[in-house]
């Protein structure tokens, strides 16, 4: 296991990052798989109405989860940090008080959730004919909240450690589990749409259940002793210092997508539906972007704990080009088979035509979206997550909702508001490529290690 965990400090920097993305890759897969099999489930037997509640789900949950999993990065980010330079310690510390950090925020979001779901909606310009559907499952998926949170936290720490398969093996029986709960709950029992946030609730415990039990059962750096969850101070402030950016960054960005869904909302639930099922199918677009961007971050943290900076250099590269490379490809694809794809949850002709000229508007400017994530992970393992926080609060929160306000009086049809995405990429992807061709961020990080050393 040892030798697994090093090989991205000491394999051939394209063999480490592959062997290390592809699992995240077909992590991330599962993953989307629980929302998505919701939508498909939902839709093919409870109709377009009951589709439009759980597919418009993704932005109002990523305003929530958004905040946590970003301080669970944080977290990622110092422990890869200690792992690279082998102070077991430091690491020891981090993670347990990663742990305690993350139940306490858990059972906030899961109050917070349940408390504020009607409120929200309310905001968002929710559909009377859909809200009933929209707050039953919301209500249901956060009450498993806290089990989301856990499991994002024990995923960090597994990614932190060079460890991604064995997330990956939790993911896989923990989605099947969610395929057969929805089919029995939604398609046999007829219970309802609450029941398909159910069905993901129990299996996402699950996930984090056999996480958690992973690392009780480690020996060495990163096992799990219960008796040592509490929160270390100086632990919690850098987890918070490293994490708190890329959280507010993430639940600015999720506030200003709800603003771009209270737009697709107002022309209707056909237009929920489509735009929602365009959301369930753009998760897998985004899979090599994310699979690189998360490696990169892990990468980059360890390769400057053991001092490879030359290393972090020619692996930021090769992912950039793999992930943008792939991103496109696959954009071209969702846009010749759009009209397949968005049937496949609603066969609605209104649905089918909302959600493919949302999805044509967009997807062929995947490739920027997929340079903005990674130059972020690359920036986020260099402990520069105060400048994706900027750059992206400023293009994809200020100036997306800036562009919807001005731009919806003068043409109020779904197209302009689908827009909003690929103009505000192109923005973030000129900051961040200007950053990393201009800034020395890894010799800033050097600098920073060695001022810390001086005080200790």
């Amino acid at each position: 296991m040892e030798q697994q965990h090093n090989s991205l400090v000491e394999d051939p920097i394209a063999k480490a990052l592959i062997r290390f993305a592809l699992p995240v890759f077909w992590g991330n897969v599962f993953q989307q798989l629980y929302n998505t099999v919701d939508s498909l489930i939902v839709g093919q037997f409870l109709g377009d109405k009951a589709l439009a509640a759980v597919s418009s789900s993704g932005n109002l949950i990523f305003l929530f989860v958004g905040f946590f999993n970003g301080l669970a990065m944080g977290a990622g980010v110092i422990i890869a940090r200690y792992y690279g330079a082998k102070n077991y310690k430091e690491m020891d510390l981090a993670i347990h008080t990663d742990i305690a950090f993350g139940l306490i925020c858990g059972s906030l979001l899961t109050v917070l959730g349940i408390i504020f779901t009607p409120t929200i909606l309310g905001w968002m310009g929710t559909p009377a004919d859909v809200i009933q559907n929209s707050i039953e499952y919301f209500r249901f998926y956060f009450c498993g909240a806290i089990f989301t949170v856990m499991y994002n936290i024990f995923v960090g720490i597994f990614h932190a450690m060079g460890d991604s398969r064995h997330p990956l093996y939790y993911l896989i029986f923990s989605s099947i589990v969610n395929v057969v709960l929805d089919l029995l709950f939604v398609g046999v029992l007829h219970m309802g749409v609450g029941s398909a946030a159910l069905a993901t609730t129990v299996s996402q415990g699950i996930s984090a259940l056999l996480c958690c039990i992973r690392l009780l059962r480690l020996k060495g750096p990163g096992q799990l002793v219960p008796r040592r969850i509490r929160i270390h101070w100086n632990s919690l402030v850098n987890i918070i210092r490293f994490g708190l950016p890329s959280g507010v960054q993430n639940s600015v960005i999720g506030l200003a997508n709800v603003v771009v869904q209270s737009n697709i909302n107002s022309f209707g639930s056909a237009a929920m539906a489509g735009c929602g099922s365009y959301s369930k199918i753009e998760g897998f677009a985004f899979l090599p972007i994310t699979c690189f961007s998360q490696a990169l971050a892990t990468f980059v943290g360890q390769n400057l704990g053991a001092k490879k900076y030359d290393r972090v250099k020619k692996g930021a590269i090769f992912s950039i080009i793999c992930s943008v490379v792939m991103a496109e490809c696959i954009g071209g694809l969702f846009y010749l088979f759009a009209p397949q794809l968005i049937g496949l949850f609603d066969d609605s002709p209104e649905v089918i035509r909302y959600g493919v000229l949302h999805s044509r508007t967009i997807c062929l400017f995947f490739f920027l979206l997929s340079f903005s994530h990674c130059a972020a992970g690359i920036l986020r393992g260099a402990g520069k997550s105060a400048v994706p926080m900027y750059t992206m609060l400023l293009c994809w929160c200020v100036l997306r909702v800036s562009y919807i306000t001005v731009a919806i009086p003068f043409a109020n049809q779904l197209q302009t508001v689908s827009w909003a995405y690929p103009i505000t990429w192109s923005c973030s992807s000129v900051i961040f490529l200007i950053y990393l061709l201009k800034a020395d961020w890894i010799h800033t990080f050097e600098r920073i290690e060695q001022r810390a050393m001086a005080k200790h």
